[in-house]
């Protein structure tokens, strides 16, 4: 006697016979997405930021042909749209870092204040799933998210200031060069997976673990902590290594970088070639730091309880 088939039993047949990478990595993929259905902030920050910074520089470009008839040279624009692109590009960066900690500080301490952790370990996904998603958000997403919107606007920021040049009878040839802003690209990608993404791992990775630890007041216990052992060691031993430590580490390693540029280009250029990226022990012992972590959030989220 033959049985017919429901939608369900076949979208189960069919899921038996998927590789086992799919199965594994399709509930790391709906985490993610969850993150962004959950934390808004994550892509609207940015935009709404990028989207500032237009509406002020579509107003200073009413004064732009003006300024150029009054220098009278050509590398006038080229360097109004490189101020522009420098100011434009931390703006971005400073706004998606801020977004990046409070997300972290409350990816696991906000689901168990509203109690929707029960919820979520009901569905068929591990702690560690759950952990690792919510530490690729800082780490990787919003890096490369930050690098879409402010490649983006930077476009929109040439190609309004040639039309406004156009309409009032200017030339564009003055434009920046496509070989400098795209090394400019590289380096402003660079930039944000190495330093807001690795170097700055240790940070998210500790914000996790006390999100997922902290029954209230989690932005106490995550600088409480470090500022103690900063006091502690000045105190006993009259030195600052620690707070040495963390100041190196949140300025991406800068002080290994002895170029005399100034602006933006000091901001992006890389502290560290490719080998020795690879070899730095700075970086690797951050991100050992950073697995630790992520460890303990692990082992923490699976046995805490709702607030």
């Amino acid at each position: 006697m033959s049985t017919a088939s429901s939608p369900f039993s076949d979208s189960f047949n069919s899921q038996k016979g998927a590789p086992a990478a799919m199965s594994s990595s399709r509930p790391f993929y709906w985490s993610v997405q969850r993150e962004f259905w959950e934390y808004r902030s994550l892509y609207v920050a940015p935009l709404a930021a990028a989207s500032l910074f237009l509406f002020g520089f579509m107003i200073s470009l009413i004064h732009l042909p003006a300024r150029m008839r009054a220098a009278g040279v050509d590398p006038m624009q080229r360097e109004f749209l490189g101020e522009s692109e420098n100011m434009a590009a931390l703006l971005i960066m400073a706004t998606t870092l801020i977004v990046a900690l409070f997300y972290s500080l409350d990816a696991l301490y906000g689901e168990r204040r509203d109690r929707s952790i029960l919820f979520w370990k009901s569905l068929p996904v591990s702690d560690l799933t759950t952990v690792l998603s919510k530490a690729s958000i800082p780490i990787f997403i919003l890096p490369l998210l930050t690098f879409a919107v402010t490649i983006a606007l930077w476009i929109l920021m040439v190609l309004l200031a040639n039309a406004v040049l156009l309409a009032t009878g200017m030339s564009v040839a003055t434009a920046p060069p496509h070989s400098s802003f795209f090394q400019m690209s590289l380096g402003l990608l660079y930039h944000l997976m190495v330093v807001h993404g690795l170097f700055y791992a240790p940070f998210y990775g500790w914000l996790l673990l006390v999100s997922a630890w902290a029954r209230r007041a989690a932005f106490l216990w995550a600088i409480l902590p470090p500022f103690a052992i900063g006091i502690v060691e000045k105190i006993a031993f009259n030195t600052s290594y620690f707070a040495s430590m963390l100041g190196y580490r949140f300025g991406g390693g800068a002080e290994d970088s002895n170029s005399k540029a100034t602006g933006l280009a000091v901001l992006l250029m890389p502290h560290f070639t490719s080998d020795q990226l690879l070899f730095n022990p700075s970086l690797w012992t951050g991100l050992a730091v950073t697995t630790i972590f992520l460890a303990v959030a692990v082992r923490v989220r699976r046995n805490r309880e709702p607030i």
